[in-house]
């Protein structure tokens, strides 16, 4: 039977929520690390069905790919300790590369979602993508407009210049793509859907989905060293 995800890990991400304190959290200690040890074997699972469509996946582990609970606050307004999601990155060179990946985010009230693409790429990445879009648009958009995927993920999202990228003509048809900082595809994912059976299966069903969009974007990069951990 696959990994799923319990109810009592919404929930305690839920109270985690709305009582964002490390007092409450050292009182809650052993339903954060229990709600973690099914995360992390939901991952493991997850990485070994991934393995047949995403060979990034091979020879990690769910430990190492989750990112930590606790919040950097020292340059924030937010002084909130805790995140209160559970969030874990597959990507070539594991959870710090800056990779083409895939996300999975698990959040209670209705805030989960899966997420792949690139995401605030340094320079010299950028502007290897933008150029690839630029020189091969048709293929891009074989990707992201298509209807099964749109239909999953809706239309790209990620932070835009509002001005045309320099090097760039105001008249190029790849404009709209062209002015993106990140290319992301999001899937929402609801609570009823988190506590499905299958859930492993939509999980793995939407990275499926995604992987042609990894792939576009991570082709120029290689020659640029990408993929390492940064």
């Amino acid at each position: 039977m696959a990994a799923t995800i319990d109810k009592s890990t919404l929930a305690f991400l839920a109270e985690l929520a709305e009582h964002n304190t490390r007092e409450w959290f050292q009182q809650h200690k052993k339903r954060y690390e229990t709600a973690r040890k099914e995360y992390i074997t939901f991952l493991d699972e997850l990485l070994q069905q991934m393995q047949h469509f995403e060979p990034a996946a091979r020879g990690q582990q769910g430990k190492d790919l989750v990112f930590r609970i606790y919040r950097d606050v020292r340059f924030s307004n937010d002084k909130r300790p805790y995140k209160h999601h559970f969030g874990a990155y597959v990507a070539e060179g594991g959870r710090k590369s800056i990779a083409p990946g895939y996300y999975l985010h698990l959040a209670a009230d209705n805030k989960s979602f899966v997420a792949g693409g690139l995401w605030m790429p340094p320079a010299d990445y950028l502007k290897a993508v933008r150029q690839e879009i630029d020189y091969n648009l048709d293929s891009f958009k074989s990707i992201v407009e298509e209807d099964s995927f749109r239909a999953r993920f809706g239309a790209l999202q990620g932070e835009q210049l509002k001005t045309t990228p320099k090097g760039y003509d105001k008249e190029n048809p790849a404009l709209p793509y062209l002015r993106f900082k990140s290319w992301n595809a999001v899937m929402p994912l609801p609570d009823a859907t988190v506590l499905r059976k299958d859930f492993m299966h939509v999980v793995l069903e939407a990275f499926q989905a995604v992987k042609p969009l990894n792939d576009f974007l991570m082709e120029p990069l290689r020659d640029l060293g990408e993929g390492e951990e940064q």
